[in-house]
């Protein structure tokens, strides 16, 4: 007869053969995935491809994550192209940089407040959020609602987050105050309009000359612009007498340079500040002499990466989960286009302008 254990040796030894058993189960594993891929750097058309990758064991604290949808930004071509300054390392390099994803699965050591179904980012944002499943530590989760559009999830980041820093780091605005932008068709442009109305700050907006432009006016005064000029109507030395009743802006928003940097500068009050977040023009920034004498204007420049690299990770959140929460209010909005994952090459022709111009292209997987 078997000899019989005291109640506490038995429920000790129930104890370690649980935990003998939890040690010796597997790991979990993410379904297999596709990913869009390139080995080298050069024009998307030619480098990128759609590859099947294989499954990925979850570490302890990992997330496995099903990618909903990632949008093609102009810093996302840069990236394959690589002439932009921070790029994944090759071959192999997975491309996009933001999106929205849902929790898949867990790491059984997971300690963020996670669970099968909720809505995530990488914030900051990170490589790699083109393809079906991506498999990352929890830190670089971060829970977002899912009331919300997911194209603006999965957009909330590079462009509206770089709106808002802007409209914050450089100059004190108060309510009444004005700032002026070229690039106002943009997100960052529209986003820009939007954050200034909801804090009671007036927009100057510059836009390019082409077909659709009315369109375009009409588009952005819609959203709360107060005055959208065309690029051809600035062509007069006083342009300030086109402000009416708004005061001078003391801060501008630049992302074309060229002649629209030059505009821009036209409309700063003394001792404004142009801030430059881009360079769609190629053309460089030509400022008169007498700017800077005499009316002592500075000249910034914004990347909102350097800015996400600066321990604020969790600022980066709070303002997220804000931006979000205006969209859900219907105070943030902007133009954009899904378009299925199995259609890469049309949003990618239409991201690079050969459509004509297109709404922001935003991948659904």
């Amino acid at each position: 007869m078997a000899r019989l254990l005291p109640p506490t040796l038995q429920i000790l030894r129930r104890r370690c053969a649980s935990r003998s058993h939890f040690s010796t189960a597997p790991s979990p594993v993410s379904p297999p995935s596709k990913a869009v891929l390139y080995d080298e750097h050069g024009a998307p058309d030619q480098v990128l491809r759609v590859a099947d990758v294989p499954p990925v064991h979850l570490g302890d604290r990992d997330v496995c994550v099903r990618m909903l949808a990632a949008p093609i930004n102009p810093s996302d071509i840069n990236r394959i192209e690589g002439v932009y300054p921070v790029r994944p390392p090759l071959p192999g390099a997975v491309g996009g940089y933001e999106g929205v994803g849902q929790v898949h699965a867990l790491g059984p050591a997971v300690t963020a407040p996670l669970s099968p179904g909720d809505w995530v980012i990488p914030s900051p944002p990170s490589f790699g959020t083109w393809q079906t499943y991506i498999v990352k530590h929890e830190s670089v989760w971060h829970k977002v609602r899912s009331d919300v559009p997911m194209e603006y999830a999965a957009t909330v980041t590079v462009n509206p987050l770089t709106a808002l820093r802007m409209l914050q780091d450089f100059v004190k605005l108060n309510p009444g105050d004005a700032i002026v932008q070229n690039g106002a068709t943009s997100i960052v442009g529209q986003s820009v309009i939007q954050l200034a109305k909801v804090h009671g700050i007036h927009t100057i907006n510059i836009i390019r000359d082409r077909p659709g432009s009315e369109e375009a006016k009409d588009k952005l005064k819609q959203l709360g612009a107060d005055e959208v000029f065309m690029e051809s109507q600035l062509d007069m030395k006083n342009v300030k007498n086109l402000l009416g009743a708004l005061p001078e802006p003391a801060l501008g928003f630049n992302c074309v340079g060229g002649n629209a940097a030059s505009l821009l500068l036209k409309f700063l009050r003394q001792g404004g500040t142009m801030v430059t977040y881009g360079g769609m023009s190629k053309r460089p920034v030509t400022v008169p002499t007498s700017y800077f004498i005499f009316k002592d204007i500075s000249l910034r420049g914004f990347w909102l990466q350097r800015w996400m690299n600066s321990d604020k990770a969790e600022d980066c959140r709070t303002m997220i989960d804000y931006l979000l929460g205006l969209v859900h209010e219907g105070k943030l909005k902007y133009e954009m286009e899904l378009i299925p994952f199995g259609k890469l090459s049309l949003a990618l022709e239409k991201a690079l302008g050969k459509h004509g111009s297109q709404p922001k292209q935003v991948m659904r997987f």
